[in-house]
C-alpha cells in the first residue's frame, strides 16, 4: 500500500474488487531533513525509526552483540517547544517506533512546517537530530461532505496507524458504505478524549476514535443506530442490533453507541469576525514620571488613637458597668432577711442549732473498741495488756466475745472517727435534706420548732 521516495512521500491507492476506490493517507520513514507533502484533512503518519537513528549512535563495546539500546525521541515546531496544535506524537516505550500522527488544516496550505526530531540514546546519553519538513497541499472536493467517526475498543491509537490494521479498517467501511472516495480523516486515542486508563488486565486496549469521510450519503446500515429501537437500547447501556456489524466483528470491535455521523452540507457555518491586529504599539499616554526617591514622613498619632485608644475606652466603659453592675446593686443580708418569712427564718436558726450541737456531740463521743481491735499493749505506757482467757481450746466455759460489762477495767479507747471534712460532708447534707422536708411540709407544723 505504501512507497517511498527520496524528496517526497507517495499517495497511494488502493484498489477493490468492485471497482477503484481512492484510499488516501501518508505514510514516510524518517530521514535526516526530509520533506514530507501531505494533503489538508487526510490522515497524516510519519514512522520514527530506532533503527535508522542507531547509526547516528557508537556501537557496543563487544563486537558481535546485538545493538538494543533504548532511544527515546522528541519532536518540536522549529523555534518553538512543542508541537502544532494538529500533530500528535506516540511512542509507548524506548524500544518501539514513534509515531507522528494528524489531519492538516487548509490554513496551512503552501506553508511549510518544519518539525526538530531529536533522538536520545538512554545508555550513552548522545542524541542525534533531524529535520522534518511538511509541506502542506491542497486536494480537490475538500473537506468531504459526509463524514463518520467510529469508535474502536479493542484498539490502540499505535496499532491502528499501522499502515495494514487501517487499510483493512477502511476496507471494512467501503463495503459497508459504498462510496467512490473514501479518505481517513484523523485518528484520536480515547486518552485525549477524556478516556481513562484501563487495568492491565485481560489485555485491554484504551480504544480509538476514527473519522472517515465520504462522497456519497451514509448507507442505511450507518443510519440504523439512529432508529428509536437503538437509542432506547444505547440510553440502558446495551449493544444496538446492527446489520453490517458482523463486517467489523472479526478484527474490529465498534462501539456503535458513540458513532458520529456529520453532514456538513447540513451544517450551518457561523462566522466570527477576526479581530484585526494592532502595530502592537502602545498609546501614547505622556511622558512616564517614576515614583520620588525620597518618602515623606507621616504622622503615625491619629493611628495610635484609632488602634490603642478607642478599643480602651470602650474597654473602661465597659468595665465600669459590670463594676457598678456587680458592686453597688447587690441587696445586702439585711434586706434578703426582712423579705424572708419568719418561719422560714426559725427554721434556719434551728438547723443551724442542731448541726453545731451534733457537731459538739461527735467530737466528745467515746465509746470502747471490739475486742477484735484492742491493742496487745498500753497506747500511753507501752504495758502489756493480759489476755481476757487462756488460749485453751478445750475449754468453751468462757465466750468468744464478752458484753461491755465484763471490760469496766479494761482501757477506754476513743472511737475511730472518718476524716474531718467528710463528716462535716455528710452532716450538711442532712441538713440540707431536712430543710427540704420542713420546706414541704411547713404548713402542716408551723408551730413546730427544732
Amino acid at each position: 500500500m505504501l512507497c517511498m521516495s527520496e524528496k517526497k512521500s507517495t499517495i497511494q491507492s488502493r484498489r477493490m474488487a468492485s471497482g477503484v476506490v481512492p484510499i488516501v493517507t501518508i505514510l514516510s520513514k524518517s530521514h535526516a531533513d526530509r520533506n514530507v507533502y501531505p494533503s489538508a484533512g487526510v490522515l497524516f503518519v510519519h514512522v520514527l525509526e530506532r533503527e535508522y537513528f542507531k547509526g547516528e549512535f557508537p556501537p557496543y563495546p563487544k563486537p558481535g552483540d546485538a545493538s538494543n539500546d533504548p532511544i527515546t525521541f522528541n519532536t518540536n515546531l522549529m523555534g518553538y517547544p512543542d508541537r502544532p496544535g494538529w500533530l500528535r506524537y506516540i511512542q509507548r516505550t524506548p524500544h518501539s517506533d514513534g509515531v507522528l500522527y494528524g489531519s492538516p488544516t487548509s490554513e496551512l496550505v503552501g506553508k511549510p512546517t518544519v518539525i526538530e526530531i531529536t533522538a536520545y540514546n538512554r545508555r550513552t546519553f548522545e542524541t542525534a537530530r533531524h529535520n522534518l519538513i511538511i509541506n502542506i497541499m491542497s486536494t480537490e472536493d475538500f473537506p468531504l461532505p459526509y463524514q463518520a467517526e467510529f469508535f474502536i475498543k479493542n484498539m490502540n491509537v499505535e496499532e491502528m496507524l499501522a499502515s495494514e490494521v487501517l487499510g483493512d479498517f477502511l476496507g471494512a467501511v467501503k463495503n459497508v458504505w459504498q462510496p467512490e472516495r473514501l479518505n481517513a480523516i484523523n485518528i484520536t486515542s480515547a486518552l485525549d478524549r477524556g478516556g481513562r486508563v484501563p487495568l492491565p488486565i485481560n489485555d485491554l486496549k484504551e480504544g480509538v476514535y476514527v473519522m472517515v469521510g465520504a462522497d456519497v450519503p451514509f448507507s442505511s446500515c450507518l443510519r440504523e443506530v439512529e432508529t428509536p429501537q437503538n437509542q432506547l437500547r444505547c440510553s440502558q447501556e446495551m449493544e444496538p442490533v446492527i446489520s453490517c456489524d458482523k463486517k467489523f466483528r472479526a478484527q474490529f470491535h465498534i462501539d456503535w453507541c458513540k458513532i458520529s455521523l456529520v453532514d456538513i452540507t447540513k451544517v450551518v457555518p457561523v462566522h466570527r469576525e477576526k479581530a484585526e491586529p494592532g502595530t502592537g504599539i502602545l498609546p501614547d499616554m505622556g511622558e512616564y514620571k517614576p515614583p520620588s526617591e525620597t518618602l515623606e514622613s507621616r504622622d503615625y498619632f491619629a493611628d495610635f488613637l484609632i488602634t490603642l485608644a478607642v478599643p480602651s475606652a470602650v474597654a473602661l466603659v465597659l468595665l465600669l458597668i459590670l463594676g457598678y453592675s456587680m458592686c453597688c446593686r447587690r441587696e445586702g443580708v439585711e434586706k434578703r432577711n426582712m423579705q424572708t418569712p419568719d418561719i422560714q427564718l426559725v427554721h434556719h436558726s434551728s438547723i443551724q442549732k442542731s448541726t453545731k450541737e451534733l457537731r459538739s456531740m461527735s467530737k466528745n463521743r467515746e465509746i470502747s473498741w471490739p475486742l477484735s481491735t484492742l491493742p496487745v499493749f498500753h497506747h500511753v505506757s507501752g504495758e502489756v495488756v493480759p489476755p481476757i482467757h487462756r488460749d485453751n481450746y478445750e475449754t468453751t466455759s468462757m465466750p468468744l466475745m464478752q458484753t461491755q460489762t465484763n471490760l469496766q477495767s479494761q482501757m477506754q479507747i476513743p472511737r475511730q472517727q472518718p476524716s474531718g471534712w467528710l463528716s462535716e460532708a455528710i452532716l450538711d447534707f442532712l441538713n440540707v435534706l431536712y430543710i427540704y422536708l420542713n420546706t414541704l411540709y411547713s404548713p402542716y407544723i408551723q408551730g413546730y420548732t427544732i
